[in-house]
């Protein structure tokens, strides 16, 4: 069932829900299936829509990781020039099959019960389900996308993970390869989010921090006491990016995954 949400959060989640549904991310639902929906405010102020797909998770088979780790930074040269960018909406771009898009629906109440709740699906990739990174590196062919790249600058290091991409190279980067980078990704319908372009110093890439001369993990701030499900899911979430880092195994996170099993998460 729909956990019960605070006046704010409710009229944040229909806002949330409009914008997908316009986007054509997300449908009208008859589905029989129902799990949770939430959201939680960013450091930006502005709001995050999350769906707990612990459930479909639990009777999912896992595909398992295309990568056994995250590509570390410490491997490029010192003084070596670099570009890290961030690719938009990458599980929104791969559809999901029609008989699967009736196991993905949720519901948004009214305010107040003053009308009829409204089910809806989702008709691409949603965060949460637990084979959608795999999927998305299958399906949007990040890896064959950066092949002509990897071909036509053979001096380049490029590192990718998901939708994070590093360049690095000994000499600076020309406007002319920063406009094939956007080209040679556009023609696999992969956009660079504007933002999330890095050309300075410090860079942020999968929780390191990099200078011209250091590299050095981020500054994580962990909150071990944790009375909402968004809590757990951030601990987790920034336990995984230690992991590489301090060496934390697989059974420690494991243990800590039925703290995901949230009931409420406000």
């Amino acid at each position: 069932d729909q956990w019960p949400l605070p006046t704010e959060k409710l009229l944040a989640l229909r806002s949330l829900v409009k914008e997908q549904l316009l986007a054509g991310h997300i449908e009208n639902s008859f589905s029989p299936w129902n799990t949770p929906v939430f959201v939680i405010k960013k450091k930006s102020g502005k709001w995050r829509l999350l769906h707990d797909l612990w459930q479909i998770n639990a009777v999912m088979p896992a595909m398992g990781a295309l990568q056994s780790g995250l590509p570390t930074p410490t491997m490029i040269p010192q003084g070596w020039e670099i570009i890290t960018i961030d690719l938009k909406d990458c599980f929104f771009r791969v559809p999901l099959a029609d008989q699967d898009k009736e196991k993905f629906a949720f519901t948004v109440p009214s305010l107040n019960h003053k009308e009829l709740a409204q089910r809806y699906q989702w008709t691409v990739l949603p965060q949460g389900m637990r084979n959608s990174p795999s999927i998305c590196q299958w399906f949007l062919y990040v890896n064959a996308a950066l092949q002509p790249l990897k071909k036509q600058w053979p001096s380049t290091v490029i590192y990718h993970y998901m939708d994070d991409v590093l360049f690095a190279q000994p000499v600076p980067f020309t406007e002319q390869q920063i406009k094939k980078i956007r080209t040679t990704l556009a023609q696999y319908s992969l956009v660079i989010a504007p933002e999330k372009i890095q050309t300075t110093a410090p860079w942020k890439y999968l929780g390191w921090s990099m200078s011209e001369q250091t590299v050095k993990p981020q500054k994580f701030e962990l909150k071990t006491k944790m009375a909402t499900l968004n809590d757990a899911q951030k601990l987790l979430g920034d336990l995984q990016w230690l992991k590489p880092i301090v060496g934390i195994p697989n059974e420690l996170l494991d243990e800590l995954r039925p703290l995901l099993k949230g009931t409420d998460p406000a």
